[in-house]
């Protein structure tokens, strides 16, 4: 064959490979265009798969669910699973994805304390949800009072949040590439929304926002939804993200299991939310049995931070009106009318409280088994010091686990955790009537009433106010002064016959 031929031959080979590999992408390329129009027609009935983490034509790696016990029983026989345990075994799907056209994106700054910014966190994504836009992961308070500089993935379990609530809501890390670069640039619309708003302000003020930036920053999400006159839909996915979504990360529950287990091996154990720390007093105001020196302190430390709009308090009309966080003594005497066993152990779920051990002194006289969790295990949180949000969350998860929870004053944990241990079955939270008690307290100390008297007043006064099942008190038009939603979700609850007939 002359050259002319071969030449011929090759070229002719080299255009049937061409011709092949064309086929060859072709079929391939329409092979996974059916298997997308597959995955759209049937959305997630095909997952597991390739596909799994699928949004918007973006392969996403997919994310397993590994389900782990959340709390630990009253017997404390756990133990905790680490990442290496029967993960197959543990692991359950994915919820199949909610898809929806996307109206924009939402980023929220949380402010206060712990458990302010997680009443805000279930506010947003509920508000996220049926504003039909993309929820970006809250940003935590890092500027208020306690400076604590963790972030959303070190107090809870990042993961598990997005994928958890996927069927209802899109939620994002951050924001895609383009859209995050021009917040880099300065362009970002930012505002706080109305306080206590229902959902109508939502769609008709805040969604005509988002959709004209693409991205709306709220920069404050404290008591931004109502707390009634909501569909219950709303109120049930506010549940839904407050006692399934959020749960803390491994390292966090895994202390936690550890202090109930060292707890429940000693007996039954009260926890006393004991809001006796010196932040709390000089912001309240209440400087009861404080020295002048103290005082002083505690009202220099109050026209220290500007955000503390009220200055001029008077502490003895304040503590009579029932507004003061009661004292370690007061919370003695408390517990002794109550009857609660002086072999209890009690769990002070606080941080460092005012006036140290002189201050706690009636206290421990009276309940020698006073535990905290820096002495229940020393050396395991060296890593949480100096993150009080990180600190507040073990209390947390003491707190739903004891036999009793005491709260002395109505802050953020009070009420959510009450909410929540209503939740777990009503258990017993006692919600002290602080206006009775400095009065019968006062009474007592000036010799007018006996111990026994002081006693029978104390019990009948909270017989019906240990969480019990109820109905929210509702007050038009003044939503700081009703039932707070989270202190008492009964639309979530499991209610008797005679109030859910209400």
């Amino acid at each position: 064959m002359g050259a002319g031929g071969k030449a011929a031959n090759a070229k002719a080979r080299r255009a049937a490979r061409v011709s092949l590999w064309v086929a060859r992408a072709s079929t391939t390329v329409l092979l996974w265009t059916c298997v997308v129009l597959l995955a759209a027609a049937f959305g997630e009935r095909l997952a597991p798969s390739v596909l799994g983490g699928v949004w918007s034509g973006c392969v996403a790696q997919t994310l397993v669910i590994v389900q782990r016990p959340l709390l630990l029983p009253p017997d404390g026989e756990r133990v905790v699973a680490t990442a290496a345990t029967s993960t197959a075994a543990a692991a359950v799907p994915l919820p199949p994805k909610r898809i929806y056209k996307n109206n924009g994106y939402l980023m929220v700054s949380c402010n206060g304390g712990l458990n302010q910014m997680r009443a805000a966190i279930c506010d947003m994504v509920t508000v996220a949800r049926y504003l039909n836009v993309t929820l970006i992961v809250p940003e935590l308070d890092k500027t208020s009072f306690w400076a604590d500089p963790s972030e959303f993935k070190d107090i809870f379990d990042v993961d598990y949040f997005i994928a958890s609530l996927r069927e209802e809501v899109r939620i994002l890390k951050e924001l895609p590439p383009r859209l995050k670069k021009r917040v880099e640039l300065g362009y970002l619309r930012s505002m706080p929304p109305v306080s206590w708003s229902g959902i109508s302000y939502y769609h008709n003020q805040i969604l005509p926002i988002i959709k004209k930036y693409k991205v709306l920053h709220l920069n404050r999400t404290d008591a931004r939804l109502a707390n009634n006159d909501l569909p219950v839909e709303i109120q049930k996915l506010r549940c839904r993200v407050n006692f399934a979504a959020l749960r803390f990360t491994p390292e966090i529950e895994e202390l936690g299991r550890r202090v109930v287990q060292i707890l429940r091996q000693n007996g039954p154990f009260v926890v006393l939310h004991l809001r006796y720390e010196m932040d709390m007093l000089a912001f309240s105001g209440c400087t009861h049995g404080c020295s002048r020196e103290e005082a002083e302190e505690l009202t220099r430390m109050r026209y220290a931070y500007p955000w503390w709009k009220e200055k001029v308090i008077d502490s003895n009309a304040k503590r009579k009106d029932g507004l003061c966080p009661l004292t370690p003594e007061e919370v003695a005497m408390v517990l002794k009318a109550l009857d609660i066993d002086r072999s209890y152990q009690i769990y002070i779920a606080a941080g460092e409280i005012y006036g140290g051990q002189r201050r706690m002194a009636a206290l421990t006289s009276a309940y020698p088994n006073v535990v905290r969790k820096e002495t229940l295990l020393p050396s395991g949180l060296r890593y949480f010091q100096n993150h009080s949000s990180q600190m507040a969350a073990l209390d947390y998860m003491v707190s739903l686990e004891s036999d009793v929870f005491i709260p002395t004053y109505d802050g953020n944990m009070a009420k959510v955790v009450e909410g929540h241990r209503r939740y777990l079955g009503f258990k017993k939270t006692v919600l002290l009537d602080r206006k009775l008690i400095v009065e019968l307290v006062d009474q007592y100390k000036n010799g007018r009433l006996s111990w026994t008297d002081f006693s029978s007043s104390m019990k009948a006064s909270h017989t019906s106010r240990m969480g019990a099942p109820s109905r929210r008190q509702v007050i038009p038009d003044k939503p700081k002064e009703e039932d707070y939603f989270y202190a008492n979700p009964y639309e979530c609850l499991h209610q008797p016959d005679e109030l859910s007939a209400l």
